[in-house]
């Protein structure tokens, strides 16, 4: 397996997981179901930030975000305050 097959199975797996980056800790919790061993990315990279870098360099992880659901609008539209008078100044001479 090549350098760029494994940061593109390790992108794809990224995004199946909905997250952009991982630690190795978390990622080893993973087990079996990661799609390329911790060890062997370390090897072909040297280090697990190196396997990130590069992994965002060749195959970046976009994760769709959903934003929340805008809050239901009131049909009837709130009762305005009247507005408050302005104080008149008097010019005494």
């Amino acid at each position: 397996m090549t350098k760029d097959m494994m940061a593109k199975a390790l992108s794809d797996w990224f995004v199946e997981q909905g997250v952009e980056s991982m630690d190795l800790p978390t990622y080893k919790s993973h087990g079996t179901d990661v799609p390329v061993k911790d060890y062997m990315l370390r090897r072909a990279f040297g280090s697990w930030k190196r396997v990130i870098s590069a992994m965002k360099k060749r195959h970046p992880v976009v994760v769709a975000v959903e934003a929340p659901a805008p809050a239901p609008a009131s049909k009837a539209p709130a009762p305005k305050a009247p507005k408050a008078k302005k104080a008149e100044k008097k010019n005494v001479k």
